[in-house]
């Protein structure tokens, strides 16, 4: 990959990926958690992990995911299929952002072998099979320069703002509006610290109070960086629902996934 001028000072900082996999089957209607249904014969995380795997900017990787499935995860996934990269496999909690802080204070207390403080960390949705080695190199290239960034696509269609009761009350121009995506790329040290602040917070009043979505919502709460928006991929999708995966199938059939 081509690292621009100014950035050489960056390239042996380490760079972590956290996958997420502690979902469930409750929006694909099904029994088994969606980061491990099946697709072109591998479970679903499995995708994400290959591009980790190849990628010349990971280091290593964590894998979060439900308690009972930690050693499911360790055997079947990561010992199975080789993947050399993942250093450890944790418990997430209940919520997104709560399994996000959990892999967070974990690589800060010494989860890895090679301890990653003052790097870059990488938050991946495993849900997102189709990553790609530039998203990761596109994402670096931002987040050496910016401290924080997300992959994203521009919107192509019209957004409108509820009211609440489903009637639109307003238009956002749609050239302003970005879609999300993963994976969010922050400074270790930028995103430990929001998510410490994030954690205290919850303690103070209550899991229920935290409404975060994804991990920019944290660093833009808790911060004062600014968020660069990294162009990435419309196939970067992320398997929610039962149609999901036969457009998943479909592009991978069609060569669409590196």
């Amino acid at each position: 990959m081509q690292y621009e001028k100014g950035a050489v000072k960056c390239m042996n900082k380490r760079k972590t990926a956290i996958l997420l996999a502690a979902g469930s089957g409750k929006r694909m209607n099904s029994a088994v958690a969606k980061q491990f249904m099946l697709l072109d014969g591998k479970p679903l995380i499995c995708h994400a992990l290959q591009t980790i795997e190849a990628s010349e900017v990971i280091d290593d990787c964590v894998v979060v995911t439900g308690g009972s499935d930690v050693d499911y995860v360790k055997t079947e996934i990561v010992e199975k299929y080789a993947f050399h990269k993942v250093k450890a496999v944790i418990a997430g909690g209940s919520e997104r952002w709560e399994s996000v802080a959990l892999a967070v204070r974990a690589i800060a207390g010494g989860a890895l072998e090679i301890p990653n403080t003052d790097g870059f960390l990488f938050i991946h949705d495993g849900a997102r099979p189709f990553l790609t080695c530039e998203i990761l190199e596109d994402t670096l290239r931002d987040v050496q320069k910016y401290h924080a960034c997300v992959a994203a696509v521009p919107s192509k269609d019209t957004v409108k703002l509820s009211d609440g009761e489903a009637f639109a009350a307003s238009t956002p121009d749609r050239r302003r509006v970005w879609l999300i995506q993963t994976p969010q790329v922050f400074d270790t040290g930028l995103v430990t610290k929001a998510y410490e602040k994030l954690m205290q917070e919850a303690g103070q009043s209550g899991k229920t109070s935290i409404t975060v979505t994804d991990d920019a919502s944290v660093v833009e709460r808790y911060t004062d960086c600014r968020v660069k928006l990294t162009m990435a991929s419309y196939t970067n999708m992320k398997i929610t629902t039962p149609e999901d995966l036969p457009i998943a199938e479909l592009l991978l059939r069609n060569g669409n996934h590196a």
